[in-house]
């Protein structure tokens, strides 16, 4: 949070679609690059409600602003459970 100006950038180079699934939703993640990449994240009904209950593609989003704050797209993983973040950032 001490870099607003970078996780502005971010946000701008985001874009996300969210589709049901089984057991709750999965997110469609583009970040634009260079290069471009994309990736799909599975949010489960139980990790929405943890994080917070909110839209899935807002949370979904902060997410991924937060990730791009430490690594680049390229070091992000392709398919991942929300709840992944959490064994990389503590």
């Amino acid at each position: 949070m001490g870099r607003p100006s970078s996780s502005s950038r971010s946000a701008d180079r985001i874009g996300v679609t969210v589709r049901e699934s089984a057991d709750g939703h999965v997110a469609e993640v583009t970040v634009q690059g260079p290069p471009v990449t994309t990736h799909r994240v599975r949010v489960s009904r139980a990790e929405n409600e943890r994080y917070g209950g909110e839209d899935v593609a807002a949370l979904v989003k902060r997410s991924f602003e937060f990730l791009l704050a430490r690594e680049p797209n390229t070091s992000i993983l392709r398919e991942f459970d929300l709840s992944t973040i959490e064994r990389y950032f503590p």
